[in-house]
């Protein structure tokens, strides 16, 4: 009689979690759509043939829904980011870092994170969810490359500098017109991002080494401090 009863409970409990995997599965379609902030619990409700009574079984609400989905997306991110990881392992450095910002700025352009994050979603504390995993699934992954590339020598520049210029670079070129106004398709900008990141965007006269270039800019810097010391 207890097999039988612990067999019931087991069959309802993983039907219960098929159906909830179900509900996420039309929510990302719907969500993740152009103007998912439109789009309620009565169309995810038709979506799916069930009615919201059955959904906010498993969901009390729009938030939790979403924040499920988006849970969802965030782990599928974190395996792809650590292929690419994988992938580049024992490649030259700016290798490593130029697979890992095109991985990242495929997979934040893909779940739309920028555009959650700067208030499409309308919810404040859905935006300060996505900022949170979006830097704990990404940008401490980059700022860590980055501070690798620095302790063996290998960046001319500060690694948190770095990191906010890449920060910044991603973030903006997904909610910029410039695929557009360009006719560059996204992952073409991405890619002479991420170049213009590990290279910069200047062709030299003639070629310097490294620690004149460093020289350079650390000697810029200063000229700049100077300049606005009273």
């Amino acid at each position: 009689m207890e097999t039988m009863e612990t067999k019931s409970v087991s069959t309802v409990s993983e039907e219960g979690g098929q159906r909830a995997e179900a509900i996420v599965e039309a929510a990302g379609r719907l969500f993740f759509a152009p103007g998912f902030a439109r789009v309620s619990m009565d169309d995810l409700a038709r979506e799916l043939g069930m009615s919201k009574k059955s959904i906010y079984r498993h969901f009390p609400d729009r938030r939790g829904l979403l924040t499920a989905v988006l849970d969802r997306q965030f782990t599928a991110v974190e395996r792809t980011l650590a292929a690419a990881a994988e992938d580049a392992e024992g490649e030259p450095f700016d290798v490593r870092v130029q697979r890992f910002l095109i991985a990242a700025g495929t997979e934040l352009g893909r779940i739309g994170a920028a555009q959650l994050a700067t208030g499409r979603g309308g919810d404040a504390m859905l935006r300060q969810y996505v900022e949170q995993r979006v830097d704990a699934v990404i940008y401490q992954r980059i700022d860590e490359l980055f501070r690798d590339g620095h302790r063996r020598g290998l960046l001319l520049a500060p690694p948190e500098l770095l990191g906010e210029i890449t920060r910044g670079a991603l973030e903006r070129l997904f909610l910029s017109r410039l695929p557009h106004e360009l006719e560059w398709t996204a992952a073409d900008l991405l890619r002479a991002t991420v170049d213009t990141v590990l290279y910069g965007a200047i062709r030299p006269t003639r070629a310097r080494s490294d620690g004149e270039r460093l020289a350079t800019a650390t000697s810029a810097a200063r000229d700049d401090e100077e300049e606005v010391s009273p």
